[in-house]
């Protein structure tokens, strides 16, 4: 590997860059660096997607691997905070061996520090295992959900656990709390498609002509106020799980984006002061040895509060 491999970094498409040209995906990745050198970047081939070089019109699909050369940008950042001060994030690795780490993301962390963010969950992780030489995030979560995050340890295991993604051999499973009563597992199987609202924030709606997407709802317990319920995605569109919730008429709880804002005030006097989306558990064959793993995430003392006083106030 030559010394510039060695300098570049690389970033993995998640659900919600499909679709985005590779030139704006740098844009928004590469800020402060003129528009024009980011197109003599994929015009020499010094960004490559997938290992391959590609003309700035290819639009992203999930797991892409983007390699992105060094550059200087014109503002940077400030700098990640030291191992000393990240010592809270060791406490939510659930998980690591040679290949993989698993994180019990904390909701309110971003995966990434892009979006103006000078710090995320795989900046944080890198400065708190600087001499760690390869660390990528193998897929994402919304900056609001907790819970189950993987991060490859090695780029063959990068790859291998992108295959594993395509080809739908990982389960996902989420916990969710849902507003009013849900009395029978369904499924919600509804095309979604991505716009942007004033100020460049993005939302989803169902829409027939947009991208196909499945997700499994099985009640676990019903509450008076809501239903605690297990959610399997088949698909991994951007806030899949609460638009389709919303589209059921029982919205996330706590969703400020597609939930209701008055029975948002009464999830914040039972004590929920951010969105009930969990990433539970994950579970995939490994490639690499044939072994089954599993991984689990425990609820947060807030989550598992509310669960708890909504039990003494009966079901």
């Amino acid at each position: 590997m030559s010394a510039a491999d060695k300098a570049a970094r690389h970033a993995v498409a998640g659900a919600e860059d499909v679709g985005q040209r590779i030139d704006n995906f740098l844009f928004r990745t590469l800020k402060g660096v003129p528009k024009g050198h980011v197109y003599r970047l994929l015009r020499t081939g010094q960004v490559r997607v997938n290992g391959r070089r590609v003309k700035p019109t290819r639009r992203l699909e999930d797991g892409d691997d983007v390699r992105i050369p060094p550059v200087q940008q014109a503002s940077a950042q400030p700098p990640v905070r030291g191992a000393q001060d990240l010592a809270w994030l060791k406490d939510c690795i659930i998980y690591e061996d040679d290949s993989l780490l698993v994180l019990n993301k904390p909701a309110g962390l971003a995966v990434h520090g892009g979006s103006g963010l000078s710090l995320g969950a795989i900046e944080a992780l890198r400065a708190l295992r600087p001499q760690a030489p390869y660390l990528e995030l193998v897929h994402r979560l919304d900056r609001e959900t907790s819970g189950c995050l993987l991060i490859a340890k090695r780029r063959s295991r990068l790859r291998a656990m992108h295959e594993l993604l395509r080809s739908g051999e990982v389960e996902k499973k989420y916990l969710a709390l849902l507003s009013g009563r849900l009395n029978d597992a369904g499924t919600v199987n509804v095309a979604l498609r991505k716009h942007q609202v004033a100020g460049g924030e993005r939302r989803v709606h169902v829409d027939e002509t947009g991208k196909t997407a499945e997700t499994h709802f099985k009640p676990l317990t019903i509450y008076e106020q809501g239903t605690l319920v297990e959610a399997r995605i088949s698909t991994g569109r951007t806030h899949q799980i609460r638009v389709h919730a919303a589209h059921l008429g029982h919205p996330v709880a706590g969703d400020d984006k597609y939930g209701e804002h008055e029975t948002n005030r009464e999830w914040r006097r039972l004590g929920l002061k951010r969105m009930f989306l969990h990433a539970a558990s994950i579970g995939f064959t490994a490639p690499w040895n044939d072994v089954p793993l599993a991984f689990n995430a425990p609820l947060d003392s807030e989550l598992r509060g509310v669960l708890d006083r909504m039990e003494e106030g009966g079901r």
